[in-house]
């Protein structure tokens, strides 16, 4: 076998443990580093000042052409990683070697394996990171959806899990709609970080050879260059905790919701009924429709909180340039993404099968719950608001076991239509959250597209 950068003198254990999951974990990249690599060759052929050129714009042509091939290959599950290829920059040049011969050698010229991976890294998470934006406003659409149909049917508002002020059925889903579709601004955060080109930059110091890196920028769809190749080398991981932090903030949101279906789908509760396709049985309880998936939902929260927070202890005591430790990120925020991504989807499926019982929610009213419209109705007839609130404080008992006058005409669905600012029950803007919504995925999609002509500009 001919020697790789893996020499032979490695002890074997020492190579499965310092390659980890690479040949796996790589695969979901090698689209990418055919595309760094393309973009990087046909640089190597337009640089200026050589005596000759190290790749001619025929050779590059070729390489591109090459590069092109494994793609398709790997669209196929025909690429695979060897353990002695370490990862998927090796393979790839052992590929091109294979296929080129010499040209094949040539294209890891001024490059490191740290800017390689740091340029794949940031493809994949700029793709990654867009499509994760359309399914967050794809969960949100469907809380929007059932919100609107449910219109304003009185749900009991709660603070600290106790009954508090009449609300709505669309109150509740479209909070919940809105608390998902501001996470974006963390995505898009996120993003930013992931749009700047390390490559040239290649072990962290640059090399002795006239790259033109504002040249890969530009054929790679990149923002602007990560100008300090010190630092470029140095913000590997900053881009896998960033977008962790994202996640983690995302799925704590998602888990707020479940608790919430979990809880209102109660039978003591009632307001809701889940879809029995993402219930499961008991295996000795033959009534039992259970909500796992949405305990799971929590369960998977504390794993994204928990792959966050390894990715930002890797980076807390690390030294200045690169470190071997950094690899695990990657790991990281891959399953980060993939067990986000999924719960997305599932939550959209349950909330499109929801429905609403209309009966429970309104039973649900106590006179208590009115107490701070009585409150207000006083003030409005004059009465200062302390004096009010001590007025009904002090008649809080009756409110509940004799119903006065003041409240025995209050009902649930009269109290709502009453609160018609923005924001509340009869105050909620339909078009803002549709507006909000297309508007996301619009850029999100307008985005990927970019991306995609990049990739066939290059793979051509």
């Amino acid at each position: 076998m001919k020697k790789t950068i893996t020499d032979s003198t490695i002890d074997a254990d020492v190579l499965t443990y310092t390659v980890g999951e690479d040949p796996v974990l790589d695969l979901a990249l090698a689209k990418w580093d055919c595309m760094g690599t393309a973009a990087h060759v046909t640089m190597l052929s337009e640089m200026k000042g050589l005596k000759r050129p190290i790749v001619t714009k025929a050779e590059a042509a070729q390489v591109r052409k090459a590069l092109a091939r494994i793609v398709e290959r790997a669209e196929k599950g025909k690429f695979a990683i060897r353990v002695d290829d370490q990862d998927v920059h090796m393979a790839v040049e052992r590929l091109l070697t294979e296929e080129l011969g010499d040209l094949g050698k040539k294209v890891h010229t001024g490059r490191s394996r740290n800017d390689q991976v740091a340029v794949d890294v940031r493809l994949h998470m700029k793709s990654e990171i867009l499509q994760t934006e359309k399914e967050v406003c794809a969960l949100a659409a469907e809380l929007c959806s059932f919100g609107f149909d449910a219109g304003p049917i009185p749900l009991v508002g709660r603070t600290h899990l106790q009954p508090a002020m009449p609300s709505t059925v669309e109150m509740w889903a479209t909070g919940h709609a809105e608390m998902i579709i501001d996470q974006l601004a963390n995505f898009e955060a996120a993003y930013a970080l992931a749009d700047l080109n390390p490559l040239g930059s290649a072990a962290g110091y640059g090399v002795p050879l006239p790259l033109d890196r504002a040249r890969t920028t530009k054929l790679l769809g990149f923002s602007r260059t990560l100008h300090n190749c010190f630092g470029a080398s140095m913000a590997r991981g900053e881009c896998e905790a960033s977008l962790l932090s994202a996640l983690a903030q995302l799925m704590c949101v998602l888990s707020r919701l479940a608790e919430d279906l979990i809880l209102f789908s109660m039978p003591e509760f009632g307001y809701f009924k889940l879809p029995r396709a993402y219930c499961t049985g008991s295996s000795i309880m033959p009534q039992k429709f259970n909500p796992d998936v949405l305990e799971l939902v929590r369960g998977k929260t504390a794993q994204v909180i928990g792959w966050q927070t390894a990715a930002l202890t890797l980076l807390h005591a690390m030294p200045g340039g690169y470190n071997r430790d950094l690899q695990d990120a990657k790991l990281l925020y891959m399953k980060g993404l993939e067990t986000t991504r999924t719960t997305l989807r599932i939550l959209a499926k349950v909330v499109a099968g929801l429905k609403v019982n209309a009966d429970s929610c309104r039973e649900a009213f106590t006179p208590g719950v009115f107490a701070t419209d009585v409150a207000l109705a006083k003030v409005a007839a004059g009465t200062p608001w302390r004096d009010a609130y001590h007025e009904v404080r002090d008649q809080f008992a009756a409110l509940y076991e004799g119903k006065p006058a003041e409240v025995a005409n209050l009902d649930p669905d009269r109290q709502v239509a009453l609160k018609t600012h923005e924001g509340t029950c009869l105050g909620l803007d339909h078009d803002l959250y549709q507006r909000r919504i297309s508007e996301a995925v619009q850029s999100a999609d307008s985005r990927l597209d970019a991306l995609d002509a990049c990739c066939k500009r290059l793979l051509k």
